[in-house]
C-alpha cells in the first residue's frame, strides 16, 4: 500500500470510529424540541443551566441514533472489510458527545451567550473531546486516530452546520 492510500485509510478509519458521536451530535437538530433538559431552571447567577435548545427529546434521540450507528457498524463490519464497530462503543461515544455539548452550552450560558450564539472552537470540538474521553472506558482510539478526529472535526462540523442552515434545519450557520 502506498503512502497516500495508507493516509486515506487512517483518515477513513478515524472518521468511521467517531461516526456514532457525529450522528448523536446532529440528531437533536432533526429530532429535538420539547421540554428543556434543565426544565427552564436557572442557577444562582440567574442564568439558565443549559438553555431552551437542549431538550430531553434531542438528548434521547441523540443517544438512540448514535447507539444505532454503533450497532450498524458492528453488524456491517465482519462482511464489509470495515473496522469493527460496537454497539457499546456507539452508546459511549454518543453519551460523551451529548454531555460534551451540554458542557459547552453550560459555559455559553455563563458567558451570557444566547442559545444558538457562536462560541468558536468550543462549538466545534467540545462534543468530540468528551466522546473521546468516554471512549477510554470501552475502546480508545489510537493516538493517530484521536489526532485525526480532533483536527478534522472542526472543518467537518462547520460544513455540516452550513449545510443544515442552507436546508433550513438550523437558524444559524454555526
Amino acid at each position: 500500500m502506498n503512502g497516500i492510500s495508507s493516509i486515506a485509510l487512517e483518515i477513513f478509519n478515524a472518521l468511521y470510529y467517531i461516526f456514532p458521536a457525529y450522528c448523536a451530535n446532529g440528531a437533536p437538530v432533526l429530532f429535538g424540541g420539547g421540554r428543556p433538559i434543565d426544565g427552564g431552571k436557572k442557577l444562582g447567577d440567574g442564568k439558565p443551566i443549559f438553555g431552551s435548545h437542549k431538550t430531553i427529546r434531542g438528548f434521547i434521540f441523540g443517544i438512540l441514533i448514535g447507539t444505532f450507528v454503533g450497532w450498524a457498524q458492528e453488524f456491517l463490519a465482519p462482511g464489509a472489510n470495515l473496522p469493527q464497530g460496537s454497539t457499546v462503543l456507539g452508546f459511549t461515544l454518543s453519551l460523551g458527545a451529548l454531555l460534551g455539548d451540554l458542557f459547552g452550552s453550560f459555559i455559553k450560558r455563563r458567558l451570557n451567550l444566547k442559545p444558538g450564539a457562536p462560541l468558536p472552537v468550543s462549538d466545534q470540538i467540545d462534543f468530540v473531546l468528551m466522546a473521546l474521553l468516554f471512549s477510554l472506558f470501552v475502546e480508545p482510539p489510537s493516538l493517530t486516530a484521536a489526532f485525526i478526529i480532533i483536527v478534522l472535526t472542526g472543518p467537518i462540523h462547520l460544513l455540516i452546520n452550513v449545510a443544515a442552515y442552507l436546508l433550513r434545519l438550523k437558524k444559524t450557520p454555526w
